[in-house]
């Protein structure tokens, strides 16, 4: 199975309803051709670079997935059926280090820094307290 990622573009017009539906209808395309489904990332109402169709907003989704490559034709020829969303692009990892990318992107994990525990904070104070505290000795006489 190969990585891809699916980003597509909801008309704004659309109610909350409507737009949890149609996103339930692109998955339910996934699902039914064979895909994993490793995350979903709604990224809400956003402005568009330009207009598409007199539409200035849009309703954003991503979808990571994995697929076999012959049934991605099927659920691109899918989404261009669907009218309500305005745009998609449908990304495919092929190398090493694309694919630990898509594995960091699903996590949710991608450009976040790592935290060091606060326990490991805390051991470097009193050894800069000790070695400041040396120095006022040796500066006292």
């Amino acid at each position: 199975m190969r990585h891809y990622e699916l980003l597509f573009v909801l008309k704004p017009t659309l109610t909350e309803e409507e737009n949890k539906e149609r996103f339930e209808h692109v998955k339910g395309i996934l699902e039914k051709n064979g895909c994993e489904i490793a995350s979903i990332n709604d990224m809400g109402v956003r402005k568009l670079a330009y207009e598409i169709e007199k539409f200035e907003r849009g309703h954003y989704y991503v979808i990571y997935y994995k697929a076999e490559p012959a049934v991605i034709d099927e659920i691109l020829r899918n989404l261009r059926f669907t009218e309500e969303i305005i745009r998609f692009l449908n990304v495919k990892y092929i190398n090493k280090s694309e694919i630990a990318n898509w594995e960091k992107l699903a996590k949710g994990t991608f450009n976040k820094k790592e935290e060091k525990p606060a326990a490991v904070k805390e051991e470097a104070k009193p050894a800069e307290e000790a070695a400041a505290t040396e120095t006022k000795e040796e500066s006292a006489e």
